[in-house]
């Protein structure tokens, strides 16, 4: 994972740190969002996964969908840490890249396809 990060923040400008909180939140919006029994795989396979989503605080749903979670509060969260869309376009597409040679490019493809608004990583 810190490989991924690194080359995050060099191509973003991020720190490291927020370039793991935005792995992170990208992570747990999979986590919450998914429908696919492949999220679960993909977290497990994808080493630092879960260490991500931990580092900000989220397990999905609960609180986070009853004030109104999805795509848009993704988003709003991604910015929040200064990224523009060009930036999250880029995190988001490293860590694509990251979990399909770690879980497969089969059971990336599947999370991408069955959580709302991703299909435009796959």
């Amino acid at each position: 994972m810190d490989e991924l990060l690194n080359r995050i923040a060099a191509e973003t400008g991020l720190s490291t740190d927020d370039a793991r909180k935005a792995v992170g939140h990208i992570l747990a919006y999979m986590k919450a969002e998914g429908t696919d029994p492949a999220v679960g795989k993909m977290l497990e396979e994808t080493p630092g996964a879960q260490a991500a989503i931990d580092s900000v605080g989220e397990s999905g749903g609960g609180i986070m969908s009853f004030f109104g979670g999805g795509i848009m509060a993704l988003g709003s969260k991604l910015m929040g840490l200064g990224l523009d869309m060009g930036q999250i376009r880029q995190v988001a597409t490293e860590l694509v890249a990251y979990a399909k040679a770690h879980a497969g490019a089969e059971t990336v493809d599947r999370v991408i396809a069955t959580t709302p608004g991703l299909s435009q990583f796959s």
